[in-house]
């Protein structure tokens, strides 16, 4: 089972934004800070979770245990829908890389659980 943490940030509406990604699989652990330009909070977290599913199916991934502290990314993954139409086409990836998988669960974690916290905080910084 892949264990997989996700979280994007960002410093403005939109703003300079990162995703962090914290992959756990077969004893390893692997960390990513990935810069995203210019996007919301949201956007990042939307495409933490996609950049998170590429790099499970790079690494042949089966079953995937998703977490994440953005309350509206589980939400709409759960629910296979999003209101804001800004966001469907992320949601739509999502949902499209999520099938390619056996198994695939999302779930909220707190804040302060989020292992994925500091990569996406590293990724900001990044992007100067």
């Amino acid at each position: 089972m892949f264990e997989v943490y996700t979280d994007g940030a960002s410093t403005g509406d939109p703003g300079l934004a990162g995703a962090g990604i914290v992959i756990r699989w077969d004893g390893k652990t692997e960390r990513f800070s990935i810069p995203l330009g210019e996007m919301d909070t949201h956007e990042a977290e939307f495409t933490a979770v996609i950049k998170a599913l590429e790099l499970c199916k790079e690494r042949g991934a089966q079953t995937i245990s998703l977490r994440s502290d953005s309350q509206t990314v589980v939400a709409a993954i759960e629910k296979e829908y999003i209101h804001k139409s800004v966001y469907k086409p992320l949601l739509q990836t999502i949902l499209t890389l999520a099938d390619e998988f056996p198994l695939f669960f999302v779930k909220w974690i707190p804040s302060k659980q989020n292992k994925a916290d500091q990569e996406a905080k590293k990724a900001i910084r990044a992007n100067h």
